[in-house]
């Protein structure tokens, strides 16, 4: 075990072929690329926590979904709507716990957001 820390400098990770990552439905991975989303992975289980950078262009929705650990999503710009008719704007978060099915549409300026896990996650549509 260490006590260094880990970094994650945001220019410097590559934007991933996300026809690689074995956790992503491959109908999402299409759909966010034909879209022009997009994440990078920041913590891949560095002290416990796996975490997503993402951006999503202006009304790109996310079909209703859940993973398999809970997660924390917070919004760094931009907005969306949650399925559930919940406006999320600049700075705000939601905790969504694992199993619960959600999906969401990005507001007319787009989002950016960081997505934070206590594991690496599988996603399932519903």
């Amino acid at each position: 075990m260490t006590d260094a820390p880990n970094y994650f400098v945001l220019d410097e990770i590559e934007w991933p072929d996300e026809r690689r990552s074995p956790t992503a439905p491959i109908e999402l991975v299409e759909q966010a690329e034909r879209h022009g989303a997009r994440r990078k992975f920041l913590a891949r289980g560095e002290g416990g926590f796996h975490s997503q950078y993402s951006e999503f262009p202006p009304g790109y929705a996310v079909p209703l979904h859940s993973h398999d650990h809970d997660e924390l999503i917070l919004l760094l710009d931009g907005s969306c709507t949650m399925s559930d008719g919940q406006v999320l704007r600049r700075h705000d978060s939601v905790v969504l716990h694992a199993g619960a099915e959600y999906g969401f549409t990005a507001g007319d300026a787009g989002m950016v957001f960081v997505t934070v896990r206590g594991g690496r996650s599988g996603t399932t549509l519903a």
